[in-house]
C-alpha cells in the first residue's frame, strides 16, 4: 500500500508530457501544460478555440473576432497592422495564436510569450489547423469538428439541383476585385457544390483580378458582399456580363460574409449559404 501511494503521489507531481507544436512558419513551440490564458488574433482561430470547448480560456481577441457572442466581452487587441502588444503582454497569456501574415509574432516571442502562427487557406489546412489547436489546448479528438464540417458540406451539396451544377461563378471576396480562387477554401466549397469557377488554379487562392478578365470570362453567376456590390453594373463593360444581365447576383449580408470568409468550424454554414445562392439564382 505504501508503495502504491508513493507511485500515486509521484504521478500527480509529474508534469504532463510536453507537446511540440510546429506552426505554419516552421517555428516550434513547446507546450508543457494546457494553456489557461489564450490570446487569439485571427477570427477563424478564435472560432476554432471556442468550438473545441475552450472559449472560457480566451483572455483577448483581435478586433474582428465576433463569434460566438461571448468573445465580444473580451479585450480587443487590434488588427494585423495595429496589434496592441503592450496590452497582450499585460494579459499574461500562456499562448498567443496569430495569423501567418501577422507582423508581431517575433516581437511577442522576444517578450517571452509562446506564439503559434496558423493561417488556414484550404480545406486541408483547416483540418490540419484543427489538429494543431487541439494539441495546443490539450483537447482530444479535435477532428470531430472536421467530421461535422464534412457532413454539413455534403448535405449542402446534395441540396443543389442538377440544373445549377456546372454554372460558372465569379466570387469577389473583397473590394478591389480580390477573387476566391479555385484553390482557396471558398473555391473548394464551390467545387464541392458542383459549381464552376472563372478563376484558374494557377492564379492562387485569392488573386487580385483585372476587371476586363471578369468581362471576358462572362460568369453566369456572381457572388459578392453587400459593400462591394454597389455600382456593380456600372463597372466598365460589366453590363455585358451574363450574370448581371439576367440578375444572377447573390449579395451577401455582413453576417453572412463573416461566415463565408472564415476557414473554420462554420464552413458547413458557409456551404449552405452558397448552396442557397445556387438554388435561387443559378437554377432559375
Amino acid at each position: 500500500m505504501l508503495r502504491f501511494l508513493t507511485l500515486l503521489l509521484l504521478a500527480v507531481a509529474l508534469p504532463a508530457a510536453a507537446v511540440e507544436i510546429k506552426d505554419d512558419l516552421g517555428h516550434t513551440t513547446v507546450i508543457t501544460a494546457a494553456p489557461q490564458r489564450i490570446v487569439s488574433l485571427l477570427p477563424s482561430l478564435t472560432e476554432t478555440v471556442c468550438e473545441l470547448g475552450a472559449c472560457s480560456r480566451l483572455v483577448g481577441v483581435d478586433r474582428y473576432s465576433n463569434y460566438p457572442a461571448q468573445v465580444n466581452a473580451l479585450p480587443r487587441l487590434g488588427g494585423l497592422e495595429d496589434t496592441n502588444v503592450e496590452l497582450i503582454a499585460a494579459l499574461k497569456p500562456d499562448v498567443v495564436l496569430v495569423a501567418v501574415s501577422s507582423r508581431v509574432a517575433e516581437r511577442l516571442r522576444a517578450l517571452g510569450m509562446k506564439v503559434v502562427a496558423l493561417e488556414p487557406r484550404s480545406y486541408r489546412d483547416v483540418q490540419r489547423v484543427l489538429t494543431t489547436i487541439g494539441q495546443v489546448l490539450g483537447v482530444p479528438d479535435a477532428q470531430r469538428v472536421w467530421r461535422h464540417i464534412e457532413a454539413g458540406v455534403a448535405a449542402a451539396a446534395s441540396s443543389v439541383p442538377a440544373q445549377a451544377r456546372g454554372v460558372r461563378v465569379y466570387y469577389e471576396v473583397a473590394s478591389g476585385l480580390w477573387a476566391a480562387g479555385t484553390v482557396s477554401f471558398m473555391g473548394e466549397t464551390l467545387t464541392r457544390l458542383g459549381a464552376g469557377n472563372i478563376i484558374p488554379p494557377e492564379l492562387g487562392p485569392f488573386p487580385k483580378i483585372n476587371p476586363e478578365f471578369v468581362v471576358k470570362a462572362n460568369p453566369a453567376l456572381i457572388m459578392i458582399g453587400q459593400r462591394g456590390s454597389e455600382g456593380l453594373a456600372q463597372r466598365p463593360g460589366w453590363d455585358r456580363i451574363a450574370a448581371i444581365q439576367r440578375g444572377r447576383v447573390c449579395v451577401f449580408k455582413a453576417e453572412e460574409g463573416d461566415i463565408l470568409s472564415r476557414p473554420g468550424p462554420r464552413m458547413a454554414e458557409a456551404a449552405q449559404i452558397m448552396a442557397r445562392c445556387l438554388r435561387e439564382k443559378a437554377s432559375s
